[in-house]
């Protein structure tokens, strides 16, 4: 039986139907995509508008923070200019913020900067060693039947500048603070078992060399203010309150021997030597690094400086020396851009007369560094007791504000001998940044005529900052 034929009409309607069910699912589609009517926003009340700006596009109120500045640094610059005016070939002035230099006179003139050199090896000490370094002191030794020890115990040094007995005061009027304990080398001991030493309590300051007082250090001041200067040193080198140590090493285990007879534990003769090595039997750390310098920045603490010096030297160039650290300490200076012409360091304390540094120098490394890291922490504050900036800018705007190092060489005017006074460091801003300040002044009885100029930095800083805002000369 023959197939049915397709009716083409039905065919044709079917063709016709497929576009237009395509057409009416696409416009479907797009009619779900079709985005919501734009509602037109209601025209603001004029009245409500704020006035329009009156200052031309070019006016330096366009730029308010830039002119407030540079209207405060004038002001500043009037300011300091009867300091300016007082400075003579024996003084040199420098004064920046943020890095920015505002005043200068007589900036790359050589002078004695008397204990603001310990700017520079505070700042050089944080950078080599790390806010995270600690001094350690060890005895070594072995530990035999019932605490005996067999032969000998080495106390053996790490340069530690702050190990004192709880009797230790110090010699000046201020005394040393951030300690590292004796008493608790003592005690570690007792508590390790120790009961005697059948041999010698032996003291060893091999890390640092035996130079005990720098060469060009008068002989006046050997052991009143720095000397004599070992790896290993307690008390600042006195035996007791009334007994200094010529050799620093064996001072120290004279302590120690009293300290562990108090504890009943035996001991014998004490000498001086070098370890051989063997087992720690106690051992006790500094705090870290910027309570080691808050001490000797806030103090002014001469044997601290020159143990730092020192220690700059062994961790970089291997050499527990005077000589090499100060190498270290050039090197770092030139690493930093600081000005070195006309440098000439020969001491880590600026105790020696024969020390030279520029204000560049110093504003330089005050600029490398910040008021807020552990030199500029470190410095004596304006009115604070315990440092030497106790009695200076104190009642005033400046208390508790201004953070410097002073230095004073030959305060009693002796005749004949180089006179120095110094104050440099920082005034920190509200806000962020700090003016950075150095002012040297040297004679031979600059102590009693110093003051003129410090009053008149004073007066300029403590009027700091005078002059408009940047919200008072913004755009109007």
């Amino acid at each position: 039986m023959p197939g049915r034929r397709p009716n083409p009409i039905a065919v044709l309607v079917i063709v016709a139907a497929l576009p237009a069910a395509g057409l009416a699912t696409f416009w479907r589609f797009a009619d779900a995509r079709r985005p919501a009517p734009v509602v037109q926003p209601t025209p603001p009340d004029p009245a409500t508008l704020p006035s329009p700006m009156t200052t031309p596009l070019l006016s330096v109120r366009r730029a308010p923070g830039v002119l407030s500045r540079a209207v405060i640094v004038a002001a500043l610059q009037t300011s300091l200019a009867p300091l300016l005016a007082s400075i003579d070939n024996n003084r040199c002035f420098d004064l920046a913020i943020d890095g920015q230099q505002v005043a200068a006179k007589n900036e790359n003139v050589p002078l004695s900067p008397a204990s603001n050199l310990k700017i520079l090896t505070a700042a050089v000490a944080l950078d080599v060693l790390g806010p995270g370094f600690t001094y350690t002191t060890k005895v070594v030794g072995t530990v035999g039947a019932n605490g005996v020890v067999d032969g000998d115990l080495y106390l053996v040094g790490g340069g530690d500048p702050v190990l004192a007995s709880a009797w230790w005061n110090g010699l000046s009027k201020y005394p040393p603070f951030n300690e590292t304990s004796f008493e608790s080398l003592a005690d570690a001991m007792q508590q390790h078992g120790v009961t005697k030493i059948s041999g010698k309590l032996v003291g060893d300051g091999s890390r640092y060399d035996d130079e005990y007082f720098a060469p060009t250090w008068a002989k006046a001041d050997h052991i009143t203010q720095a000397g004599p200067i070992g790896a290993l040193l307690a008390n600042d080198a006195w035996q007791t309150p009334k007994v200094a140590a010529k050799d620093p090493a064996l001072g120290a285990v004279s302590v120690l021997r009293d300290l562990l007879s108090a504890r009943g534990i035996s001991v014998g003769d004490i000498a001086t030597g070098t370890s051989a090595g063997g087992a720690t039997i106690a051992e006790i750390q500094s705090q870290p690094l910027p309570a080691i310098l808050a001490e000797m920045l806030t103090t002014s603490d001469d044997n601290t400086a020159e143990m730092v010096l020192k220690e700059i030297g062994f961790q970089v160039k291997g050499q527990g020396t005077r000589v090499a650290g100060l190498q270290v300490v050039m090197d770092k200076l030139t690493a930093w851009g600081v000005p070195t012409a006309g440098v000439n360091m020969v001491d880590g304390s600026g105790l020696s007369d024969a020390n030279r540094l520029t204000c560049a120098a110093i504003l330089g490394v005050l600029e490398h560094g910040s008021p807020n890291d552990a030199v500029g922490q470190g410095m004596p504050v304006a009115g604070k007791a315990g440092g030497t900036l106790a009695d200076s800018f104190a009642n005033g705007p400046l208390t508790g504000k201004l953070h410097g190092k002073t230095g004073s060489l030959n305060p009693n005017c002796n005749p004949g001998q180089l006179g120095a006074k110094s104050l440099g460091g920082y005034m920190p801003e509200e806000g962020g940044g700090a003016i950075e300040f150095v002012l040297l002044q040297n004679g031979e009885c600059i102590a009693k005529n110093y003051k003129p100029l410090w009053d008149q930095l004073g007066a300029a800083l403590a009027a700091y900052p005078t002059g408009p805002t940047a919200a008072t000369l913004a755009p109007r």
